[in-house]
């Protein structure tokens, strides 16, 4: 095994298995003037001077996908009554760093290319891996419906190509973030000339493109074709060839679940009031925090109707049951058009452009179910779930890869984190809820159906009363079960600028001149 040394894998060493990042055009070298040290005065990509790399700075591109969203503050909870008496959401303010979100759910095409994969990749070696990543088509059986025909169609007829994938658990869900981020890097990789397209029929099994085994050295590949600039660039200081780094700008950070803070600031969507068809300026973020919204769709329509004048007047903006029986309405006049989940890009987009962040299917997220979010917790990109994990080194303190080609992990030990001025513990899912600080405990299937396996929903779906619509909703599964109303979506970190590209961080105030 070759030992690990790249700088960005040791620096981020303590991380969750399901974090990580992602980037659609590359860095490079500065321009033909040798870049030097603020610092020491050395040059920059200079062979003769160390040869220390330094990719120009680039901005983050939005990977496939996935839209923008600008972050803030805002009031994360209910907006409206608890009439089912959960109080599981109060209300306190807290601030979401910018991230990407898909612009829609991940959809049966999708989820049967990444089985597609699977297959083709461990089917002869490893069945089980394709097997236990198969979504649960039996979710749509009921004792008294007939649904047969959804259960032997709605995932694999072509028909229900660009329907939300259903069946789903939360472990299958975080299994697919991890494989779209690396098909993702892997073509950015093609693309620049690192790595041959050729090279995708010769992987399998343990030889399989993974993004950290990858910026190890634990898989090389088959080179491309770099350009003279390239090769230049991504050489050793004695002038080898090397791997690109994340510091290269060319990867971008793992695709994942949203949290549930991510997923109902998205789904809020305070960047401006859609205007309409008027073209009219929408409003400021605080006017709409301070509208308490109910639905994703913003404050041009308090209700579930569109109210703009024009041929969609009076249509429903989501896809939900208005009351016992009725899940389309009446033959001639259906509401919604909907009896089932509806293709990922129908319905109402919000003002960040994403569809059915209300309605459709409801959403896994990444947190970990507890009844109530502690009022004094962290404000700042607040989560439930971190169990921190590094990588793993064996007795050689050389860095392993496992049967399917993915870098070896291990958990954060207590004794590692018991020094630290930030975290005491590797596992922290319990931390103010169900640890020793908090007195609380959960006697999972004797007095309650929660557990460290119990992972936030987010969102109503097709099957759902409007009640659910609404943002600040939640409810939990278990991360190994699955149901025909749940489906997901991906998020990704935020690199650079938290407006966007072409944006600068922090208000930048010219020098004043010294007194003489």
């Amino acid at each position: 095994m070759r030992r690990l040394t790249s700088l960005s894998l040791l620096v981020g060493t303590s991380v969750m298995l399901s974090m990580s990042a992602c980037h659609k055009d590359g860095g490079g070298l500065f321009g033909k003037k040798k870049q030097s040290s603020s610092a020491t005065g050395w040059n920059y990509n200079d062979q003769k001077m160390g040869g220390f790399s330094v990719a120009k700075n680039v901005a983050q591109q939005t990977g496939p996908g996935l839209v923008f969203v600008q972050g803030g503050t805002f009031a994360m909870g209910a907006t409206e009554q608890d009439v089912m008496g959960d109080w599981n959401n109060i209300p306190r303010r807290i601030t979401v760093s910018s991230f990407y979100i898909d612009e829609s759910e991940v959809a049966n095409v999708h989820y049967r290319e990444y089985l597609y994969w699977l297959n083709r990749m461990y089917g002869e070696s490893f069945p089980d891996v394709y097997r236990n990543a198969l979504p649960d088509t039996l979710v749509w059986r009921s004792e008294l419906a007939y649904n047969e025909p959804l259960v032997e169609y709605y995932f694999r007829h072509p028909a229900y190509n660009d329907y939300p994938v259903v069946g789903v658990s939360w472990k299958q869900a975080t299994d697919y973030c991890k494989w779209r981020s690396n098909r993702v890097n892997e073509k950015l990789l093609m693309d620049k000339g690192l790595l041959s397209k050729a090279d995708v029929g010769n992987q399998s099994d343990d030889n399989t493109f993974d993004t950290k085994s990858y910026m190890a050295g634990l898989y090389e590949g088959t080179p491309g074709k770099l350009s003279k600039s390239a090769k230049d660039q991504f050489k050793n200081a004695d002038g080898t060839p090397r791997n690109a780094q994340f510091e290269d700008g060319i990867m971008l950070p793992n695709y994942r679940l949203p949290t549930e803070a991510e997923w109902e600031y998205a789904a809020l969507g305070y960047i401006g009031e859609n205007p309409g068809p008027s073209k009219k300026e929408g409003k400021h973020g605080e006017e709409l925090i301070m509208n308490k919204q109910v639905y994703s769709w913003g404050t041009n329509t308090s209700g579930l109707r569109d109210i703009r004048r024009g041929t969609m007047q009076g249509q429903f903006l989501a896809n939900f049951k208005r009351g016992s029986g009725d899940n389309m309405g009446v033959a001639g006049g259906l509401n919604d058009r909907a009896s089932i989940p509806g293709p990922i890009r129908s319905f109402y987009p919000n003002t960040f452009g994403i569809y059915n962040m209300s309605g459709n299917v409801a959403e896994w997220v990444l947190d970990v179910y507890r009844p109530l979010n502690p009022i004094d917790g962290e404000d700042f990109n607040y989560f439930r779930g971190n169990k921190f994990q590094t990588v793993y080194q064996n007795e050689n303190k050389e860095y392993e890869k496992d049967s399917l080609g993915h870098l070896k992990m291990r958990d954060v030990t207590d004794e590692e984190s018991a020094n630290r001025l930030n975290y005491q513990k590797g596992d922290v899912i319990n931390y103010l809820d169900g640890d020793s600080l908090s007195q609380v405990e959960y006697g999972y299937g004797i007095t309650t159906l929660i557990n460290d396996k119990s992972h936030v929903i987010k969102g109503g779906s097709w099957n759902d009363r409007a009640y659910w619509l609404s943002p600040g909703t939640r409810r939990y599964m278990q991360e190994d079960m699955a149901t025909n109303t749940v489906g997901f979506r991906c998020a990704m970190d935020r690199v650079g600028s938290p407006e966007g590209n072409k944006f600068k961080t922090g208000n930048l105030f010219k020098k004043q001149r010294q007194k003489r």
